[in-house]
């Protein structure tokens, strides 16, 4: 299993956008030189963090990104569903239905680890960097 190289950046920005101040939003190209990217490349990124909600846009010449919800509120599975989207990681490519056998583990696997990812919520780790 692999995620794509957009939902690291994306976690990773979403942590530096969690640590910044509440009230002044970042910059596209602070949030890219900080993470060695390129700022039309994590533009991209950022767009999709927008329309999931969870961060929102502010035009000007302070203008940049900052977090929509309340930085306890964001877990690690809301980052990823808007990243890589909602969609089973593993779908059966035989007609054997709900019954079938590999399916099941497989949808118990991602459940387990969807359990996981909605239990943590990136302040934690805000929470340890700060210490």
């Amino acid at each position: 299993m692999k995620f794509s190289k957009a939902t690291n950046y994306a976690l990773h920005t979403m942590l530096m956008l969690v640590v910044a101040s509440p009230t002044k939003p970042v910059g596209v190209q602070q949030l890219a030189e900080d993470q060695g990217v390129s700022p039309t490349y994590l533009s991209k990124i950022l767009t999709k963090l927008v329309k999931g909600g969870l961060i929102v846009s502010v035009s000007g010449a302070n203008g940049g990104y900052r977090l929509s919800k309340k930085k306890d509120e964001i877990t690690f599975l809301d980052i990823l569903h808007a990243i890589e989207g909602n969609t089973s990681l593993f779908e059966c490519h035989f007609d054997h239905g709900p019954e079938c056998l590999i399916q099941q583990v497989m949808t118990e696997a991602e459940s387990k680890m969807e359990e996981h990812l909605k239990s943590t919520k990136i302040v934690d780790l805000a929470r340890k960097i700060e210490v």
